[in-house]
């Protein structure tokens, strides 16, 4: 059988994927793929954590040596907002508590992981390939979530994970083949489309526009941040 790239949706799509492929590519563009990749050019190390429980990742922080992200509203500290990494020092060890990204980054298992975004789809595409060495690859748009806790698709994540499978140019999943095709039509409405969804519209209506201008960003990083030992680098 020819090598073949899958997509699926979420935490869900990763446990469905993960012992059927070679490597799993984490898309959450707004905000923890982008911030991870900005770190990551930067030189700086990032340790995905769930979100949730400030006492406990400030304990895992403490023991890994890392600097705990601040809120994003705290202002002018490392936290999930990109432009906030964007001055990152080299050979900072960050931990980032994210609701989705980080929590879909540590549910890998025995997949090699690696975290992707319109920013460095080709260059994550280029990498992953070849740490597949052959084997099928999963794409996977990590969405926002409801209230209620339930899966929100996000229209970002889809477009991202759709520049990722098309920089792929292999075999493709039906639901791959969608988010290629759907980033193929976008176009040059690319970044108009992200803005005007709703988690653009959040994040712009927050006062974080600035992280939406760097996330609409397309194959300006080649860096392939990978998951090694809980930690992103990268390659």
């Amino acid at each position: 059988m020819s090598q073949t790239v899958h997509s699926e949706w979420g935490l869900a799509g990763v446990e469905a994927l993960r012992d059927r492929v070679a490597v799993l590519v984490i898309v959450d563009i707004l905000s923890f793929s982008t911030a991870v990749d900005i770190a990551t050019s930067r030189g700086a190390a990032i340790l995905p954590f769930p979100y949730g429980d400030t006492v406990a990742a400030q304990t895992a922080a403490d023991e890994a040596g890392a600097v705990l992200a601040a809120p994003r509203n705290a202002g002018g500290q490392l936290s999930l907002s990109p432009h906030s990494l964007t001055t990152i020092t080299s050979g900072t060890r960050l931990m980032l508590p994210s609701p989705n990204g980080s929590r879909l980054s540590l549910a890998g298992d025995t997949a090699k992981v690696l975290a992707g975004c319109l920013r460095n789809a080709a260059a994550v595409a280029r990498h992953a390939h070849m740490m597949a060495e052959g084997g099928d690859i999963a794409i996977i748009p990590a969405g926002e979530r409801w209230p209620d806790g339930s899966l929100r698709p996000a229209v970002e994540d889809l477009l991202g994970a759709g520049a990722i499978i098309a920089a792929l140019n292999l075999s493709t999943s039906a639901e791959a083949r969608v988010a290629r095709d759907a980033y193929r039509a976008a176009g040059p409405d690319l970044a108009d489309i992200i803005r005007g969804g709703r988690s653009g519209r959040e994040l712009a209506g927050w006062g974080y526009a600035d992280d939406v201008d760097l996330a609409v960003e397309v194959d300006v990083s080649a860096t392939a941040p990978v998951l090694c030992d809980g930690v992103y680098r990268a390659a």
